[in-house]
């Protein structure tokens, strides 16, 4: 039976939804150079497998979030290189919401659909342990509805609707290997009328064991009496951009490959959406896989030929594009305001930004906006039983990395309990690997130290590469520093003037499937139960 999708907590605490910054501007990534053209990528941030509609002059895009919540974050543009998030289709809670509180590393939301019919956004995703589920919503800024399980069964997943011009309903998906026992296959079924139900079973009508291994992240479209699918092929490092075509959604279907690497720079190059412009212009997003940093959007102008498509810049007419690294934006009819999705935040209202995500399904006892005093607390929560290190730990509260070059510094001032000893707070940059700087209520008083932990996925033990002792709980400013080799620095500063180098550089990893991420936390020991202490967190700033 798959439960309630938000819990009656979270939905009767949290009332309102944030209001999307539209004049937020990086410091540290603008792809809009401010001269009729972009750079790619468009977002030097991990919003893997993206897919993009269109409706009337706006664009709106998600991606998979995986095991982070909220999930489904929706960004907008106008002229889909400019972008904002300006909602989440999942803000709560992932479904069944009763999970233990531990990060599902990996698992939920894979590769998402967003699609616009009728006056419906729906969103699909598949669930590697589940199935396939659907939201949908009338208005993309407000609540999107309880998920529904629309295919039941282990490994089905990468969803994309199709409705046709009879009024009937298709479903294209791909299989994960690890679930199903199959993969470089595609798979079509049919619908009821409501897209909430599955009708008829799947049938393969794509095998890419011959050539086009790894074929997945299926987008359904049809255009000119031909049923395509853009689905990429030869893995995420690097695969290319298959497209298939047919007369039938069933097949047979033709195959050609339409975007690779080629001579750039651009590794896999692939799995996106294809979206046209008011005036008739066609554009293909789609992720880079940069490691560390994630999986990163590229945007690539696209044409027709003899009902073929051809992405990026064609120059030996094969009829296979290669990426573009700069280009003139697309003609939308007018020049927009530059923006980019939020990152620094001042903790001045009264509900996090959606550039926030929890490592895990949301408990409303974890901190408190407090926006009278503009800042955010995180409350000392306690962690599992069998807790190793923090990739056990749910409560992290992490945002995507911005940029391959950055830095990023945190106000803030640990308060412990004076009867709990273990309580831990700080800075952290997480993946497989992480390292952070953490205040500790010790035995011995409070200290901030420098630590690191390697295979922490595998269940390793934290490093202390450096401490120092503290006398009181006053303000301190942490800061990390991060290069274009994904390498950390870590520093402290007591008066935000004078930081001081701590520890040791730290080479950043990835999480499962995910890019390194950056953030705050605030634990206690297991069973230590009551009140305790908290981290509280005066702003977060993402600077050059």
């Amino acid at each position: 039976m798959i439960r309630k999708t938000f819990s009656t907590v979270a939905m009767a605490i949290l009332t309102l939804l944030p209001i999307a910054a539209d004049n937020y501007v990086s410091e540290v990534w603008v792809a809009d150079l401010g001269n009729g053209k972009y750079k790619n990528p468009i977002l030097y941030a991990d919003y893997s497998d993206p897919d993009a509609c269109r409706v009337g002059d706006d664009f709106y895009m998600t991606s998979s979030s995986f095991n982070c919540v909220p999930g489904l974050q929706i960004l907008h543009s106008k002229d889909l290189v400019n972008w904002t998030i300006v909602n989440a289709a999942i803000p709560y809670a992932l479904t069944p919401a009763e999970m233990p509180e531990r990060p599902e590393h990996g698992n939920r939301v894979w590769a998402p659909s967003i699609r616009y019919h009728e006056g419906w956004f729906y969103i699909f995703w598949g669930d590697p342990d589940q199935g396939i589920f659907m939201t949908k919503t009338n208005d993309v800024y407000g609540r999107w509805s309880e998920p529904v399980l629309v295919l039941e069964g282990k490994g089905y997943i990468d969803p994309t609707p199709l409705w046709d011009e009879d009024g009937r309903v298709y479903l294209v998906h791909a299989f994960a290997g690890s679930r199903a026992g199959l993969k470089s296959v595609l798979a079509v079924c049919e619908l009821n009328a409501t897209a909430d139900k599955q009708i008829s079973p799947s049938r393969i009508v794509f095998d890419g064991h011959h050539g086009q291994e790894t074929c997945e992240g299926p987008k359904f479209h049809k255009r000119n009496g031909y049923y395509y699918i853009f689905t990429p092929a030869g893995g995420v490092p690097t695969g290319w951009q298959l497209v298939l075509r047919s007369k039938s959604p069933y097949g047979p279907y033709e195959q050609k490959i339409v975007l690779a690497q080629g001579k750039t720079s651009v590794n896999g190059p692939h799995q996106g959406a294809w979206v046209d412009t008011p005036s008739g212009e066609d554009w293909f997003l789609h992720f880079q896989d940069v490691g560390p940093y994630g999986r990163i959007v590229h945007l690539q102008p696209m044409v027709w030929k003899n009902d073929w498509p051809v992405i990026g810049i064609d120059k030996d007419g094969d009829g296979c594009g290669e990426p573009v690294m700069t280009y003139r934006k697309p003609n939308v009819g007018k020049t927009y305001p530059i923006c980019t999705p939020q990152e620094s935040d001042e903790f001045d209202t009264n509900y996090l930004g959606w550039h926030w995500q929890w490592h895990a399904n949301y408990n409303p006892k974890w901190s408190f906006c407090d926006a009278a005093n503009s800042q955010l607390l995180l409350y000392s929560y306690p962690v599992v039983e069998d807790y190793r290190n923090l990739w056990d730990v749910a409560n992290l509260l992490l945002q995507k990395t911005p940029s391959n070059q950055f830095k990023v510094t945190a106000k803030v001032k640990f308060v412990p309990s004076p009867k709990y000893k273990g309580e831990r707070a700080g800075l952290v940059v997480m993946g497989r690997d992480y390292a952070a700087l953490v205040f500790e209520n010790t035995d011995k008083g409070l200290s901030l130290s420098q630590v690191d932990c390697r295979k922490a996925d595998s269940g390793k033990p934290e490093n202390v590469n450096e401490v120092l002792a503290l006398t009181d709980s006053s303000e301190m400013y942490l800061r990390m520093e991060f290069n274009k080799k994904a390498q950390c620095t870590f520093y402290y500063s007591l008066d935000g003037k004078k930081y001081v180098a701590m520890g040791e550089a730290f080479q950043v990893r990835e999480g499962k499937w995910i890019g390194a991420k950056i953030g705050l936390f605030c634990t206690r020991p297991f069973m230590v139960t009551n009140d305790g202490g908290w981290l509280a967190v005066d702003w977060f700033r993402v600077e050059k």
